[in-house]
């Protein structure tokens, strides 16, 4: 089951796709769970099968401007360095407990939306990644038992500013420039992926590859980075961790390939789909 976040007529909405479109969740379900996170922490997901199931589209896909998959997660946390291919092309040592940081909800774009350059900054570079969405809370989670607090899976662009994210050893101002992590197009839903080190991830601009990565190189696996962040912070429905990028990255490239206003970058995983968004200056 594949669920989204949407705007339609001025007002948010998310819903179930089926064929020809979506089944309005916000309209079925709206009154008790107005948004995609607020049905997870109400536990929904079986009673959505059960709405969509066989059921008829509410609103057809040209209808509607796409948002982030979740619009308002109380915590992204994002995790750097946790590609052996990227630690290598980078030159680092391998880590020995994961590179995590955060972003703020307001930093993220929807499918289709524009990512932003700042005017501030000439460094702008891409980062295709695997984002998992949780569904129930927990704190202190047990690696055996971290797949059962995953709702489902998508896709981020976790774009950085080089430069600015060289300021310091924090990689906090490089990440947080408003609209520049793009989160979409929608969830796939955990029981459809029971296996997520299968999947294949590529990025493209322009229509090149520029990285290519299979999940099986993650230093540090999904139910370790599950367990590892909920010691620290208890984990929420609807909260995002973006696992991390393989290599090919525009900064470890020479010359260097900065994205340009105009570039069109695609980040595909089989199994999910394609996240498509446009370069635009500030």
């Amino acid at each position: 089951m594949k669920i989204a976040s949407f705007m339609r007529s001025g007002t948010s909405s998310y819903g179930v796709l089926v064929s020809g479109g979506i089944v309005d969740l916000g309209r079925r379900i709206g009154n008790e769970y107005p948004t995609l996170r607020a049905m997870l922490a109400g536990k929904q997901l079986d009673h959505v099968r059960e709405i969509a199931f066989g059921g008829k589209s509410d609103v057809s896909f040209d209808e509607i401007t796409w948002l982030p998959v979740v619009p308002d997660p109380e915590r992204i946390v994002c995790v750097g360095l946790n590609y052996r291919s990227h630690v290598s092309e980078v030159g680092r040592a391998m880590p020995t407990n994961p590179v995590v940081f955060l972003r703020l909800p307001s930093s993220q774009t929807a499918h289709l939306g524009p990512i932003v350059r700042p005017k501030v900054s000439q460094e702008l570079d891409f980062e295709g990644e695997l984002a998992v969405i949780i569904g129930s809370s927990g704190r202190y989670i047990e690696a055996r038992n971290a797949f059962h607090h995953i709702a489902g899976y998508s896709i981020y662009n976790d774009s950085s500013l080089r430069d600015w994210q060289k300021h310091s050893h924090q990689y906090t101002a490089g990440k947080n420039f408003p609209f520049t992590g793009a989160f979409g197009p929608w969830m796939v839903t955990a029981d459809e992926i029971p296996d997520p080190t299968r999947l294949e991830l590529s990025t493209r601009v322009n229509g090149i590859v520029l990285q290519q990565g299979n999940l099986c190189d993650l230093i540090f696996r999904i139910e370790e980075l599950i367990s590892y962040i909920s010691c620290f912070t208890e984990l929420s429905p609807g909260d995002v961790i973006v696992t991390g990028t393989p290599e090919g990255v525009g900064a470890q490239r020479r010359p260097p390939i900065w994205l340009q206003p105009g570039d069109v970058v695609e980040v595909e995983i089989d199994g999910i789909g394609t996240l498509k968004n446009n370069i635009v200056q500030e």
